[in-house]
């Protein structure tokens, strides 16, 4: 949709014009939907309606430059959305329950900021009246659009400042003892490699040691994986075949999580997550409503 935004003349694909000469989108259109290539009654229809004061809006260069910007805005969403779908349907939220991973982080406050300043040169671009906004079919859901996206970048702030924190704090609780041996997923996070502490992770159900290996500094895989979790889902995925984990010395089995009461901070985390992946889901849909419905 994106691209159509950008490649459309101004005085295209928007429903005040069909009101206007009452015909349906395939008088002005190729495709009897609505936007993309005019056609010739088109063409003459939107060089007799482009307003003179929007003239810096019409042109070549603002086509390309609606067509950079477009560009940016979907390559962005791409990576935001799909990495909110690896980490939510493969790697699932309890990848990041004890603190979200910094090469998620990173990607997340990139693509929100790219997202939102690209959005909003392609709506200037777009309208030239809050009518329009407000009272077509494109701009409703347009501004469905833009109130989910607000809620995912609040819902991050609050994850990002208050959660996260919090998530981090548990993590590095001290704890009496900490020995090679059967595990529960509470104790294993705890074997996180960091300030002195041993690097475990579990795989298949069996717990290995990775303290030794260059490849863990401070608990840390190629940037990715940290130790002190189940990384049975993340190491099936990864470049390497299992037998490089199952060469890490075994330490034990990771037993059955003991049944406790999530913290409230916890419980907001997973339904802040799973509220996220819905969102995606939704916005894929308006975006599907906008080009084919």
């Amino acid at each position: 949709m994106t691209f159509i935004l950008c490649s459309s003349q101004r005085a295209s694909a928007t429903e005040e014009y069909a009101k206007e000469t009452g015909q349906t989108c395939a008088s002005c259109h190729l495709d009897p939907a609505g936007g993309g290539e005019l056609t010739p009654a088109g063409r003459a229809f939107a060089a007799s309606h482009s307003p003179e004061t929007h003239s810096f809006k019409t042109g070549i260069a603002p086509r390309v430059f609606r067509l950079l910007i477009g560009y940016i805005h979907f390559l962005t969403a791409i990576f935001w959305f799909g990495t909110i779908l690896y980490v939510h349907l493969v790697l699932k939220p309890a990848y990041a329950a004890s603190g979200l991973p910094r090469g998620e982080l990173r990607v997340g406050i990139f693509s929100m900021a790219i997202m939102g300043m690209t959005g909003a040169i392609l709506t200037f671009y777009r309208f030239n009246a809050l009518d329009t906004l407000l009272h077509t079919r494109f701009g409703i859901l347009l501004l469905m659009k833009v109130s989910l996206y607000l809620v995912m970048v609040i819902s991050a702030v609050i994850v990002i400042t208050v959660i996260g924190p919090r998530l981090r704090a548990k993590r590095k609780e001290p704890v009496s003892v900490v020995e090679a041996g059967d595990l529960t997923p509470e104790g294993l996070a705890h074997c996180d490699g960091k300030e002195g502490r041993p690097a475990y992770f579990a795989f298949e159900g069996n717990i290995y040691d990775a303290s030794g290996s260059r490849l863990w500094k401070q608990g840390l895989h190629m940037g990715r994986h940290q130790a002190g979790a189940d990384l049975t889902e993340a190491l099936k995925l990864a470049p390497h075949g299992q037998d490089k984990v199952s060469a890490m010395r075994a330490v034990g089995l990771l037993l059955a999580a003991e049944p406790k009461r999530m913290a409230l901070h916890e419980r907001v985390f997973y339904f802040m997550a799973y509220m996220n992946l819905s969102i995606v889901l939704i916005i894929i849909l308006i975006l599907s409503l906008w080009r084919w419905a």
